[in-house]
């Protein structure tokens, strides 16, 4: 095979991949724009977001976790809450707001073709952030 060849049969290939590699970014990004074009997800503090899609999987951000509980999650959004009961009936109507949000994302996102499943992993960036914020606000 001659190097031209060669060098056409690389390119080729590149230019799959590269194309592959555009379409899924292309695919998050209007995951995302549904997400942000419904009123109840996109008016909740927390911006549910899509990473990636793997297959007809849609990786999504969530502030909960088998490691971050819901309480964590919700004192990170509303740092009023830290010194609220569980029992309280704030605390309740924030803990069912929170759940009926990401459920709400998650079937924005299932409702889109070629979406089957939804998979929530853990926004370790967002409380890192968040974090971040809290301390410069204290500095102040």
């Amino acid at each position: 095979m001659s190097d031209r060849k060669e060098f056409m049969i690389v390119m080729l290939v590149a230019a799959i991949f590269v194309g592959w590699l555009g379409w899924r970014g292309f695919e998050v990004i209007t995951l995302n724009q549904h997400l942000r074009s419904d009123s109840v997800v996109a008016s909740y503090p927390y911006q549910h977001r899509v990473l990636r899609v793997d297959g007809e999987t849609a990786v999504m951000s969530s502030l909960r976790s088998y490691d971050m509980s819901t309480r964590d999650a919700l004192v990170a959004i509303f740092p009023s809450m830290r010194s609220v009961n569980e029992n309280h009936r704030d605390w309740q109507r924030a803990e069912r707001e929170f759940a009926h949000v990401q459920a709400r994302a998650g079937d924005v996102v299932l409702s889109t073709p070629g979406i089957s499943r939804v998979r929530w992993e853990l926004d370790e960036n967002w409380y890192h952030l968040s974090d971040m914020r809290q301390k410069a606000q204290a500095l102040r």
